[in-house]
């Protein structure tokens, strides 16, 4: 069984930058490695929303972070990351890992509803 574990997330001036992490257990190397998994987030009040996945051969980055956010793996320690750059005040929200056993994100690469997995969350809140 899959166990996410999210870090970083922090209180920072628009403009800013902070790195996320996701800690994955219960993959082996090569599981990790080719699986889809992502950031997703939710601000106060609305929807959860995608952010950020990875798979097999791709990534996907939704537009309103395009540009400012990057998202990668570390394969040897089973780290997933979310680089954000240039924060804005729009960022503030609590970020959350997700995981699926699929070596494609294919075109459900930002529905909630296909990962099974998902961390506890990190906050994150961006001050102008």
């Amino acid at each position: 069984q899959v166990h996410l574990v999210e870090s970083g997330g922090g209180s920072v001036q628009s403009g800013w930058s902070l790195r996320l992490s996701c800690v994955a257990s219960g993959y082996s190397f090569y599981d990790f490695s080719r699986y889809c998994m992502g950031w997703f987030r939710q601000a106060p009040g609305k929807e959860r929303e995608g952010v950020a996945t990875v798979d097999y051969s791709s990534t996907y980055i939704a537009d309103s972070v395009q540009g400012r956010f990057t998202v990668s793996k570390d394969h040897a320690k089973n780290i997933l990351y979310l680089q954000m750059n240039t924060l804005k005040t729009e960022d503030t929200a609590m970020y959350y890992c997700a995981a699926r056993s699929v070596e494609y994100c294919s075109g459900t690469y930002f529905n909630r509803d296909q990962f099974p997995a998902w961390g506890q969350g990190t906050e994150v809140t961006v001050s102008s």
